[in-house]
């Protein structure tokens, strides 16, 4: 057994990566002069994040990284309910302070500016706020199918009949093609935590839109881990 006070301190620091690593490409390296990553890094970015993460910390916390993983896992029956509140706490410290790290590095080049615009220091928004001028039906659809997708993936690739030690490729391969799909749509986020930090730094627009991020993730999770659990029952 793990001690709950360790389990925290590997979800706050999975979560500082991955908010680090995924949003840090994004402001620093997608547009990069003449060599910029682009969508097609920042996706393989946040993708490396958590298939690196699942290696050093599942064995440890599980590697959730996310509010919505979490309370999926709790919903699929792979979770214990008492430790969700104390995990999303942990995982949305480590976001913010993540996004601070950020914005301390960002922020040392002569000409940055935090803006407040669609995808402002990799802010997720809908509407006016979102990178392709999304409305907001567009962007609750592309938030509940791709966070039902993600928790059917981690439910599936975690399953004691799912091949040992692949989980984690599979994980963050599916949150790179997650992000190809979603980045112009949203910026995507499939992640509270994720959502909360830079936008805590943004305010204005990027906050007052974080509602959407925390409900449809969090629904889109617990229906994809809940139609996993259904139908990968052993019961006849």
């Amino acid at each position: 057994m793990v001690p709950l006070s360790r389990k925290l301190t590997a979800e706050l620091i999975g979560t500082f990566w991955l908010v680090f690593g995924g949003c840090g490409s994004a402001v620093l390296a997608a547009a990069f002069p003449n060599v910029g990553i682009g969508l097609l890094g920042v996706s393989l970015a946040f993708g490396l994040t958590v298939l690196t993460m699942a290696y050093a910390i599942g064995h440890i916390s599980g590697c959730h990284l996310n509010p919505a993983v979490t309370l999926g896992l709790v919903a699929g029956g792979r979770h214990p309910s008492g430790e969700a509140v104390p995990y999303i706490v942990a995982q949305v410290a480590g976001a913010s302070l993540a996004a601070t790290a950020l914005y301390l590095v960002a922020s040392g080049q002569p000409d940055f500016a935090i803006g407040s615009g669609a995808g402002a220091f990799a802010t997720n928004g809908f509407g006016d706020f979102s990178p392709g001028g999304y409305s907001m039906v567009a962007c609750v659809v592309a938030e509940l199918v791709l966070t039902f997708m993600f928790l059917f993936i981690i439910m599936g690739a975690t399953d004691d009949r799912a091949p040992a030690g692949m989980a984690p490729i599979a994980i963050g391969l599916g949150l790179t093609l997650i992000h190809l799909i979603g980045i112009p749509v949203t910026n995507l986020s499939v992640n509270p935590a994720r959502s909360t930090g830079p936008a805590l730094l943004v305010g204005g627009t990027a906050l007052a839109q974080l509602w959407m991020f925390w409900v449809v993730p969090i629904v889109g999770g617990v229906l994809g881990a809940l139609t996993y659990r259904t139908i990968a029952s052993t019961d006849s």
